[in-house]
């Protein structure tokens, strides 16, 4: 079973456990009050969702994306890609309040982590065709859509969306899977590093 379908089922019940204990989302969102001092913040954030809207479309995209992510490079990558992408685009998030783009607002959500593994996508598949409001584009167009969209949206404190956090996922996914990629075709075919003449 693919591991990104485990990663579903554990946001789902985590949400579950959100609507049965209240508190719980408050102890382990991303508070920037408390990160220093709860760095774990970083980590717990991206297993909570704010509605079911919002875990929804995170778990929808977590399905779509996942599997064919983990069908080429494995479990372990595909793991270091999403926990990583999440911690890192957490601190994106707080980066923007820190510099004044944005107040001190707490956030939650696995989007950062699931834009990583879109980002990363776009490496390993660029080709692969998807639907973005019902038109057809290919992965490696719809990163650059996708980065504009977070780069605008980083400036827009009127969102209520965290789009630091998914911009800072999406370009540690895409850099990440650049240089695993290199790797594995160096692995592969060492004479890959070379030029020909």
């Amino acid at each position: 079973m693919y591991y990104s379908l485990i990663l579903l089922a554990i946001l789902v019940f985590v949400f579950i456990l959100q609507l049965a204990f209240p508190p719980l989302t408050g102890m382990f969102y991303f508070s920037p009050s408390r990160v220093v001092s709860e760095p774990w913040l970083l980590f717990t954030s991206m297993f909570l969702h704010g509605g079911v809207t919002h875990l929804f479309f995170n778990a929808w995209a977590l399905f779509l994306f996942g599997p064919p992510l983990e069908r080429r490079i494995g479990r372990r990558e595909f793991l270091k890609i999403f926990f990583a992408a999440g911690i890192v685009g957490s601190l994106f998030y707080w980066a923007t309040i820190l510099i004044g783009i944005i107040p001190p607002i707490p956030a939650l959500g696995a989007s950062g982590a699931i834009f990583g593994v879109m980002g990363a996508l776009a490496v390993f598949a660029p080709d692969l065709r998807i639907f973005i409001w019902f038109f057809p584009m290919r992965m490696r167009e719809a990163v650059v859509l996708w980065f504009l969209l977070e780069f605008i949206g980083t400036f827009d404190i009127s969102s209520g969306v965290a789009s630091a956090a998914h911009l800072g996922g999406l370009a540690f996914g895409y850099f990440y899977a650049k240089y695993t990629k290199r790797n594995m075709e160096e692995y592969y075919n060492p004479w890959a590093r070379y030029g020909y003449y």
